[in-house]
C-alpha cells in the first residue's frame, strides 16, 4: 500500500523557509483570555516555541521569526531526506505540543505548515517581507480593537477598516491617544530567534595547549530593527552567512 501514499515521495533541498500558521486562533484567544490587541504572555509562549524549534526540535533552523501566530524557521540542512509531508508534520506538531506546554492550554491547539524554497540571498528579502506583514498586523490589530471597544462588531470593524491607508489608520489611533511608532518593539517588528557563534578559548589538556573553539548559543532579539534597514541587513546577512 506504500505507493497509494499520496505526495510521499515530494523532497525538498535546503535552503528553505518553514512558515507555520495557527489554526483559528482568534477562537482560542478568546478561550485563553489574552489581552487585546496584543498579549505580552502569548507573544512570549509564541518566543519560547520558536526557541523550542531551534534548539530542540531536531529540525536545526539556524533562526526562526514570530508575530502574531505565524512562526518561519530557516533551514539550510533537513532532516528526513527533504521530504515534505514529513517536515512540515513534525514542525506543526511539535510547535503544537510546545505551545500547549507554554500555555498550559486545555484548549487543542494546531498549526499548519508550508515549505517555501528559497536562496540565502532571497531569505533576507522573505523576512523583510514578513515584518512588513507584522507591521501591518499591527496596525490593523489596534484599529480593530479600538473600533470594538466603541461598538462595532469584528465584521463591521473589518468592513470599515477596508480600504483605509497607513496615515489614515495611524490618524485615527493618534486622536485615541496612541501613537502606534511608540508601540513596543516586538508588535511592530516581531521576534527574531537565531544561533550566535562565538569564539571560547580553553585549554586542552591532552595537548597541553590553549585552543579556541566555536559554540552556538541561542539569541532571542524582542527589539529588532527594520529588517529593511542596514542594521536590519547586516543582522541578517550575519545569520544567512552572506
Amino acid at each position: 500500500m506504500k505507493n497509494r501514499e499520496v505526495f510521499s515521495n515530494l523532497i525538498t533541498i535546503p535552503p528553505v523557509f518553514i512558515r507555520l500558521d495557527g489554526r483559528s486562533f482568534h477562537r482560542l484567544a478568546t478561550c485563553w483570555g489574552l489581552e487585546k490587541p496584543f498579549d505580552t504572555r502569548f507573544s512570549e509562549a509564541m518566543a519560547s516555541v520558536a526557541r523550542r524549534l531551534v534548539s530542540d526540535s531536531g529540525l536545526s533552523p539556524e533562526c526562526a521569526y514570530t508575530f502574531s501566530d505565524e512562526i518561519s524557521l530557516y533551514c539550510t540542512e533537513l532532516p528526513f531526506k527533504g521530504r515534505v509531508e514529513k517536515i512540515d508534520a513534525v514542525a506543526a506538531s511539535f510547535a503544537a505540543s510546545s505551545l500547549t506546554i507554554e500555555l498550559g492550554s486545555e484548549h487543542p491547539i494546531s498549526f499548519d505548515a508550508r515549505i517555501i524554497q528559497i536562496t540565502p540571498e532571497l531569505a533576507v528579502e522573505y523576512l523583510i517581507n514578513r515584518q512588513s506583514e507584522a507591521w501591518r498586523n499591527h496596525i490593523n490589530s489596534y484599529c480593530q480593537n479600538l473600533l470594538i471597544e466603541r461598538g462595532l462588531s469584528r465584521r463591521e470593524a473589518a468592513h470599515q477598516l477596508k480600504g483605509m491607508t497607513s496615515p489614515d489608520m495611524h490618524e485615527l489611533m493618534f486622536r485615541a491617544g496612541v501613537n502606534l511608532a511608540e508601540t513596543p518593539a516586538w508588535q511592530r517588528r516581531g521576534v527574531l530567534v537565531y544561533k550566535k557563534r562565538k569564539s571560547i578559548r580553553g585549554f586542552n589538556p591532552k595537548l597541553g595547549t590553549v585552543t579556541d573553539t566555536m559554540r552556538s548559543t541561542v539569541v532571542t532579539g524582542r527589539d529588532l530593527p527594520l529588517f529593511s534597514s542596514p542594521a536590519g541587513r547586516a543582522l541578517l546577512s550575519g545569520i544567512f552567512d552572506l
